[in-house]
């Protein structure tokens, strides 16, 4: 089998990989993903016991066990192309074997699940719930970069565009399905399409001192229907995650506490309150 390239593959000197700058012993196959840094010792100190404590940059690795199960908390920062960083070097981990690097004939399964804060773009969901993303449309691009489209929800896909007009200068939106044993996992919170933008301000329709190019873009989003799945929050990483995850065969689901309310125009009062309710809610059902 033919090795992979340093370029493609950047590895230290201590064979870890090279942001996350950890090694396949130092993860469990239960990943919760988080975008603050200071967010991963706030799951951790739940923990019985914490085996591995790592650093590098912004991506903080806490691996420990919960009520005898093996638990990782990462952070990831923000965005969809720290996403792109962090599924890759976690799937080489398991599925890369960095001594001949070459993949592993037997290939590794992890859950993924990302565990968020967001803004309702529905008047019925409430400041301070909690929404799980059975879907995630994309409009960051990111599945564009990549052959694979057997994931894709291309008739959903299509009802979007028509409903939307979406700007053809924009890149297409994309729609994954998260993965369905993690859904029935955590069956019971509200479901919704989970909408990843490619950035905080316009791209969430925000605007301070430039305009944004997509006029009533929360009108256009949560009057979306299809078949009974509406358009429900915003954020900015479920679509990568969700793309790259079932390309490479891992377990996928985002959780998000609703901290803002963009239609009623309201914010949680106490928002960590809420994150710390949805972390031991979600430690408790893995």
């Amino acid at each position: 089998m033919k090795s992979i390239q340093d370029t493609e593959l950047i590895i230290t000197k201590d064979i870890k990989i090279y942001h996350l700058n950890i090694d396949k012993n130092q993860i469990a196959d239960n990943i919760i993903l988080v975008g603050d840094q200071d967010r991963v010792s706030q799951i951790s100190k739940h923990f019985d016991s914490i085996e591995h404590k790592i650093q590098h940059r912004e991506f903080v690795t806490h691996t420990g066990t919960y009520k005898g199960k093996r638990i990782s908390a990462i952070s990831t920062g923000i965005g969809c192309d720290n996403i792109d960083i962090v599924v890759n070097e976690l799937d080489a981990v398991v599925n890369i074997d960095f001594e001949t690097r070459t993949i592993n004939s037997k290939k590794k399964s992890l859950n993924l699940i990302r565990l968020g804060t967001s803004g309702s773009l529905q008047k019925e969901i409430s400041v301070d719930s909690f929404l799980m993303s059975e879907y995630a449309i994309g409009f960051d691009g990111l599945a564009h970069f990549h052959e694979n489209t057997d994931c894709l929800e291309k008739e959903m896909i299509n009802s979007f565009l028509q409903h939307s007009d979406w700007p053809q200068k924009l890149s297409t939106p994309y729609i994954v399905k998260a993965s369905e044993n993690l859904l029935q996992k955590f069956d019971g919170f509200t479901r919704g399409i989970t909408a990843t933008a490619s950035g905080f301000y316009a791209p969430q329709g925000r605007e301070l001192r430039i305009k944004s190019s997509i006029p009533n873009m929360h009108k256009s989003l949560n009057s979306f229907n299809y078949h009974g799945h509406k358009i429900t929050n915003f954020e900015m990483e479920s679509s990568a995650l969700y793309y790259l995850g079932k390309s490479l065969g891992h377990n996928t689901l985002t959780i998000c506490a609703i901290i803002g309310n963009r239609i009623n125009k309201t914010q949680s009062a106490d928002y960590k309150n809420t994150v710390e309710k949805l972390i031991t809610e979600v430690l408790d059902r893995i």
